[in-house]
C-alpha cells in the first residue's frame, strides 16, 4: 500500500515511524516528534490510514474494525502551506555530489546500486543524469528531477548488468532560487569517464561526508567550480599522434592554378615552389613525382584541343625533370610536336608541346 499524506507509517529497514506530512517525488517526509525526516516511499509501511486512530507506541497492527457510526460530512484536506527554505551560511556556493551506494556491499557481483544526488547549497537544482557506452555516440537518460536546497535525493537504481552501458556519465543542471533574489549560476554539463570495474571492488566504496554508508562519489561541483576529471586514453592518444605525424609528412599542395594563356600559348610552371606551400619533409623523389603528375594533368586536359601550344617551365637545373618529361612525351604522349620554348621569353628552362590531331595516347 503506497503511503499517502496523513498516513501513519513505520520504517521498513530501520526503527522509527510517524505521520506523513508531505510527499515529493519518491520521498515521503515523516513527522517524528516535530521533525521532518525524508524517507523513500518504498521504505515506508502504512500501519494506520489517514483519519484512523494511531497505534500505541511500539505496537504496529491493524486497527480493530470500528463500530458503525452515522456518516459525517467529508472534510476537504487543507492545502499545504508552502515550505519555508532556511538558508545556511555559505550555502550560496554550489556543492553538488553524485554518490553510488551498493544495496549489498558484501556481495558486489550480485548487488544492485542506488545513485543519490546531494545538493549542498541554498539553490534549487534542476538536474538530469545521462550515460552511454564508449562504443556508442547516443546517450540514455537515467533520471531527471529537482533537488531542494540542502537536500539529498534518490536519483536512480541500476543493476550490475547495466554497467556495460555506463562508461561515460554526464550531469546537466540549472541552479536557481524561487522566493528571493540570487546570484546567477551558469547552467552546466559535466561529463565523466567511468571506470566501471570499480563497482566490483570493495575498497573503492569509501566514507563520504554526505553519506552514512560507503559510496563511490563523484564531485559534480566543488565550491562553485564544475569538475571535469580526465582519464587519458593511451591507445586513442597514440592514434591521434600517428595521424598528426602523417598529416605533417603529407605534401602540402598549393591550390591548383589554371594554366596561364598568353598569345594563344598555355604556360605551366612546374617549379616546386609553385606546387607546394611547404616542402619540409619532402624528398627529391616526392617533388619529381608531383611535377610529373602536374604535367600529365595538363596534357590530359588538352589532348583534344588540337593545335594548342603548351609551354612547360621546368628550369635548367640538373636536367632530371626535363628528362622525365621527354620520357613521358616519347612513350605516354607520342606524336605531338616537341621543341625548346622561346629562349628570349623562357631562357633554357622550358619545353613547348604542340598538340597534334594524329597523336594517339597509349
Amino acid at each position: 500500500m503506497t503511503p499517502k499524506i496523513g498516513d501513519t507509517v513505520r520504517y521498513l529497514n530501520s526503527v522509527g515511524g510517524g505521520k506523513v506530512v508531505r510527499i515529493a517525488g519518491n520521498m515521503a517526509y515523516v513527522d517524528e516528534d516535530g521533525f521532518e525526516t525524508p524517507v523513500l516511499l518504498r521504505e515506508c509501511v502504512v500501519v494506520a490510514a489517514a483519519g484512523a486512530p494511531e497505534p500505541r507506541a511500539g505496537i504496529f497492527k491493524e486497527p480493530e474494525r470500528p463500530q458503525a457510526v452515522p456518516s459525517a460530512p467529508v472534510r476537504e484536506p487543507e492545502p499545504e502551506a508552502p515550505v519555508e527554505i532556511v538558508e545556511t551560511e555559505g550555502g550560496d556556493t554550489l556543492n553538488i555530489v553524485l554518490g553510488f551506494e551498493a544495496t549489498d556491499l558484501k556481495s558486489l557481483s550480485r548487488s544492485s546500486f542506488e545513485a543519490y544526488l546531494v545538493n549542498d547549497s541554498n539553490y534549487w537544482i534542476d538536474y538530469c543524469v545521462l550515460t552511454r557506452a564508449d562504443d556508442s555516440s547516443q546517450w540514455t537518460m537515467r533520471c531527471r528531477g529537482t533537488a531542494e536546497p540542502n537536500m539529498q535525493v534518490f536519483a536512480f537504481e541500476f543493476a550490475s548488468a547495466d554497467l556495460t552501458e555506463m562508461d561515460r556519465l554526464a550531469v546537466q543542471f540549472l541552479a536557481y532560487k524561487t522566493d528571493r533574489a540570487f546570484s546567477l549560476k551558469q547552467p552546466a554539463a559535466v561529463e565523466f569517464n567511468i571506470d566501471t570495474t570499480r563497482f566490483a571492488r570493495l575498497h573503492c566504496f569509501t566514507r563520504n561526508e554526505y553519506f552514512d554508508a560507503p559510496v563511490i562519489a563523484l564531485d559534480i561541483v566543488r565550491d562553485d567550480r564544475c569538475t571535469r576529471p580526465v582519464q587519458v586514453d593511451a591507445a586513442g592518444l597514440e592514434k591521434a599522434m600517428a595521424e598528426k605525424r602523417r598529416a605533417d609528412a603529407a605534401p602540402r599542395h598549393k591550390a591548383r592554378q589554371t594554366p596561364k594563356s598568353r598569345d594563344g600559348v598555355v604556360e605551366v610552371d612546374l617549379h616546386a615552389s609553385e606546387l607546394f606551400d611547404d616542402m619540409r619533409g619532402l624528398g627529391n623523389a616526392d617533388i619529381l613525382n608531383a611535377q610529373v603528375d602536374r604535367f600529365r594533368e595538363v596534357m590530359d586536359a588538352h589532348l583534344r584541343n588540337y593545335g594548342t601550344r603548351i609551354v612547360f617551365i621546368h628550369g635548367k637545373g640538373n636536367g632530371v625533370l626535363r628528362e622525365a618529361l621527354m620520357k613521358e612525351l616519347n612513350h605516354r604522349y607520342k606524336g605531338h610536336d616537341v621543341q625548346d620554348a622561346s629562349f628570349r621569353e623562357y631562357g633554357f628552362g622550358a619545353t613547348q608541346v604542340t598538340i597534334r590531331q594524329s597523336a594517339r595516347r597509349k
